[in-house]
């Protein structure tokens, strides 16, 4: 598998390469230089397979020869080792459940994935790898599970200061170990911002070998296209052909990642990306202008992006065709106020809680169906997080009926590590300088 830049289609990268550069010099992000198209048997025979196996079929036509299939079996068997159920609420409407990982949230996909692939190439002995990561609320958490305690490795997480969930922080400060959490007095643009200038870094570079875990990497991305593949194997065994995937989208690597899918063979008929009021695509793909903007805090705070990163990776899937784009994505804002009203709807018409970023989703597929009332696919929506995470959004009526799971109850008796940061990257470049 060869990789390239955005920012220069000349370049060549192996993947392991851009596994541990995780961003060019040129601040581009890698691309697949060929995206292969998997076997029309394939998919027509689909739902005889498991979700593991799935993700073997998928990773191994994409990387090719770069990891030896035993080794990958057995790498994917080990990251993969939990559901995504696609659980029907109607007739045809389903809700996918990604957040049955350690981290509880659909991060855990491209974490593990990522950690573990990172620990197979990693030689005893190489320099230590440092690892820089901004969250906006589940990354955080899922990188810290996912490379806890992996040898060799040090990550550091960056979070916006009062604007992740209580239990999110507790997920990103209680890890201790090789894990380190960094309190950034901003926004999670103001984190990424920081992550992106270490990496173009001369002084940080020499001395640091600096990796990425955020969905900039191109081992997350990967990954997190196993889940559409396996959504459509399960909605296949039901009698559907036509699917229509509604996500919740932030720094919109995981609607990245179901465009990757669809390129890869994956037939799907209409992708929605569903923003809150933080919309720079929505607006871009209304208007034809992409302007980017601070981010605003919401209730569904991992989608508070103002310049999403993997915008730049969808709009070179489509060779930067704008049209080309809207014909496969349509895209919906919600506020607050909506969302709320999202949450009670689901629970009463459907008897099912879902997290804010669900209910955005959720609400994407209402619209979607208003305005197609003619298309009969199933619609999915996808569930990034486990309710518990956001106790302080919901009416308590609703807050009751959430089942908080026993390692969140472990958490609370943690006590809570972070360091606290400016915005400042001199800030930020000294923190990381002393080690």
């Amino acid at each position: 598998m060869k990789l390239y830049s955005t920012n220069n289609k000349d370049l060549r990268v192996s993947f392991k390469e851009a596994v541990f550069n995780s961003m060019p010099q040129d601040k581009g992000l890698y691309m697949p230089v060929e995206i292969p198209q998997l076997d029309s048997e394939f998919i027509q025979n689909i739902e005889k397979y498991s979700l593991p196996e799935i993700a073997y079929k998928v990773a191994s036509t994409l990387l090719r020869d770069e990891i030896p299939a035993e080794d990958l079996k057995a790498l994917i068997d080990d990251a993969i080792n939990f559901e995504a159920p696609a659980a029907k609420l109607d007739d045809k409407t389903f809700v996918l459940e990604l957040f049955h990982g350690p981290s509880l949230a659909f991060k855990d996909f491209g974490a593990r994935f990522m950690s573990r692939v990172m620990a197979y190439f990693l030689k005893d002995g190489e320099q230590l790898l440092d690892v820089l990561v901004a969250t906006s609320g589940d990354t955080g958490g899922a990188v810290a599970l996912g490379f806890l305690g992996v040898p060799n490795t040090r990550v550091t997480i960056l979070y916006p200061e009062g604007k992740v969930s209580p239990i999110q922080e507790l997920q990103l400060t209680t890890n201790g170990e090789n894990i380190r959490a960094v309190e950034v007095k901003g926004t999670f643009d103001d984190c990424q911002a920081l992550v992106k200038q270490a990496f173009a870094d001369d002084e940080l570079n020499a001395k640091f070998r600096l990796t990425s875990a955020n969905s900039i990497n191109i081992s997350r991305l990967i990954p997190q296209t196993f889940y559409y593949f396996n959504t459509y194997a399960q909605l296949k065994k039901q009698g559907f052909k036509d699917v229509v995937f509604a996500v919740p989208s932030g720094n919109f690597g995981n609607i990245g990642a179901g465009l990757l899918a669809y390129k890869l063979g994956l037939p799907v008929k209409q992708f929605i990306a569903a923003t809150n009021v933080n919309d720079t695509v929505p607006r871009f793909l209304e208007s034809g202008v992409y302007e980017t903007k601070p981010s605003t805090q919401t209730y569904s705070n991992a989608m508070d992006v103002g310049a999403p990163s993997n915008w730049v990776r969808i709009m070179d899937l489509f060779n930067q065709d704008v049209e080309a784009i809207k014909k496969v994505v349509t895209s919906y804002r919600f506020t607050d106020d909506e969302t709320l009203e999202g949450i009670k709807e689901i629970d009463s018409k459907l008897n099912y809680v879902a997290c804010p970023h669900t209910a955005i989703a959720y609400l994407a597929v209402e619209k979607y169906r208003n305005e197609n009332p003619a298309d009969e696919s199933a619609a999915v929506f996808l569930s990034t997080a486990h309710a518990c995470k956001f106790p302080d959004i919901f009416p308590a009526d609703i807050a009751a009926k959430i089942e908080i799971p026993e390692q969140v109850k472990a958490l609370e008796s943690k006590p809570k590590h972070a360091d606290q940061l400016g915005v400042d990257f001199e800030g930020f470049k000294s923190y990381l300088l002393r080690g």
